[in-house]
């Protein structure tokens, strides 16, 4: 009888180790492969627990070793497979342009295994290239003509970027196999987006006794109440993942309640989907709203009701906050900002290894592959910051240049709420909530120096405009759970938490200047 998945993984374990130790021995002899290089040869079920370990969907980023320009400015850096590396870029002309080209060198050495292998990105405003290095020595990578003055100017003052993956072909290909599952409407994807958030936020998924459902009465929900909702799997699931883990946010979704004249209970939401795919701003009766989270919505959403405060809900002008909706209903979703609200900083909203060179590379892809909705994403976004109009993504990228500035203090400049896009105000879910929040007076007296389309979801649902007094909730609220949160959780297997919740007082231009780094994503005072 074979031995047990278990009993295999331990085996190989110590079998690491003990090949690790080895390897600190003084004068000792390079091994002819690494424990790591030869996982594909066990059995899958042995494999994939060790490599599980190993590795993670955030090994599929690269990272930023530097910029090589000019043969009289030589990179060096450490690898993932060898671990003395060098860079320089020589320009020629053997095209016979009017700029020519250019040659990368890389000399790569000091392999730790004779199996393994370097896998790099090579990145300038216009273009995205990638090669692997199998063998010690010098390599090229030929870039044949570059595509006119701009990008030749721009590698002779800035240089090709040079990104690594760190983990390697196999580690690169197990955390393809890790992304995977995020993105997938199954319960092995809600299993891995629960697993990546436990991982890298220290978030907790503890299961709720049943009913998972409330039920609700509609005459305790009022005009303001927010809505924060968490999805775990699917396409939704596993882009909200990914946005938590950047941003420090619990939930991955907002919306809010509104009362007419009538009495009736209406949801607003923008990130609707309608009838075409479009994701739109939408104000839908409540009812429609329940029965498609309850019967439809298939990415098992989590949905906390969040009351305001009786105070607040004093100050809230419902007429105003209708006004404001009904002006913005049926309008797209907000991507012009929605990455601005979470880069404040040059270095401390990336997660390592994300940082400002990797998001240019990212979008140099998706200009390439995507113009239009890379125009819709950032490019408009961008030349609003700069003061200019119309210039492309490499165009910023040039302009940036021009100016002695860089593009990682281009992202930290702060969104405007009043900023006008081609497609009208740009509202992402929070900040739709949030302008709603300063048309009903809630950001009074000081509303002119907050930019709310600066705010993430977690900084909406730390503001302390929320009920305080359990005493004051609904009777129906957490009803049947052992565990009293100071919020009404409305639909969900496992209970949620919102991290500084009700805790943050308004003051002028918060949340301009602020870090999110996990797993602790603590922020400066009065950022």
């Amino acid at each position: 009888m074979a031995p047990s998945p278990s009993l295999l993984s331990i085996f190989f374990l110590f079998f690491m180790i003990t090949v690790a130790s080895f390897s600190k021995l003084p004068h000792a002899v390079k091994l002819p492969f690494h424990p790591r290089d030869v996982l594909p040869l066990l059995p899958r079920q042995a494999a994939w627990p060790i490599l599980n370990s190993l590795n993670s969907p955030v090994d599929l980023l690269p990272s930023f070793v530097g910029a090589a320009s000019s043969p009289n400015d030589t990179l060096e850096w450490k690898g993932a497979c060898f671990y003395k590396n060098t860079a320089w870029m020589e320009f020629h002309n053997k095209s016979g342009t009017e700029f020519g080209g250019g040659t990368l060198h890389i000399k790569v050495s000091n392999a730790h295994s004779w199996t393994c292998m370097d896998l790099y990105v090579f990145a300038t405003p216009y273009r995205v290239s990638w090669d692997y290095y199998l063998l010690s020595r010098e390599h090229t990578f030929e870039f044949k003509q570059w595509e006119g003055k701009a990008e030749y100017e721009y590698v002779k003052k800035r240089g090709v970027s040079i990104f690594l993956m760190q983990a390697g072909m196999l580690g690169t290909l197990q955390a393809l196999w890790d992304v995977f599952p995020l993105f997938t409407n199954t319960g092995w994807g809600e299993n891995s987006n629960i697993g990546f958030l436990e991982k890298h936020m220290g978030a907790t998924f503890v299961q709720r006794p049943q009913p998972w459902v409330t039920n609700i009465s509609v005459d305790d929900i009022h005009s303001g109440d927010f809505l924060a909702i968490s999805k775990i799997r699917g396409r939704w699931g596993g882009f909200e993942s990914l946005e938590k883990w950047v941003s420090g946010a619990y939930a991955g979704h907002t919306a809010v309640c509104l009362k007419d004249s009538e009495g009736k209970l209406w949801v607003g939401e923008s990130g609707h989907e309608n009838e075409k795919g479009e994701d739109i701003i939408a104000v839908l009766p409540w009812d429609e709203w329940w029965e498609f989270e309850l019967n439809k919505d298939d990415s098992n959403p989590h949905i906390a009701l969040l009351p305001l405060h009786p105070n607040t809900r004093a100050k809230f002008n419902e007429t105003a906050a209708w006004e404001y909706a009904r002006s913005m209903d049926g309008k797209p979703y907000g991507y012009h900002n929605m990455i601005f609200s979470w880069i404040d900083t040059r270095d401390g909203n990336f997660p390592p290894p994300l940082d400002a060179h990797l998001v240019a590379s990212v979008m140099t892809v998706w200009n390439q592959i995507q113009p239009e909705y890379a125009a819709n994403m950032w490019n408009e976004a961008l030349n609003k910051r700069l003061g200019t109009q119309g210039l492309s993504l490499p165009d910023v990228l040039v302009e940036i240049e021009k100016r002695g500035s860089s593009f990682d203090e281009l992202l930290t400049i702060p969104e405007q709420d009043d900023w006008l896009y081609a497609d009208g105000k740009s509202t992402s879910c929070v900040a739709f909530i949030l302008e709603m929040y300063k048309e009903a007076g809630l950001f009074d007296p000081i509303a002119s120096s907050i930019q709310v389309t600066e705010f993430t979801i977690k900084d909406a649902y730390t503001l302390n405009f929320f009920e305080n007094n359990s005493s004051r909730l609904p009777k129906w609220c957490n009803d049947g759970d052992n565990v009293k949160l100071p919020f009404c959780q409305i639909r969900g297997k496992y209970r949620m938490e919102l991290p500084g919740y009700n805790s943050m007082e308004i003051y002028p231009h918060m949340n301009e200047r602020c870090p999110s780094l996990p797993p602790k994503y603590s922020r400066a005072q009065n950022c």
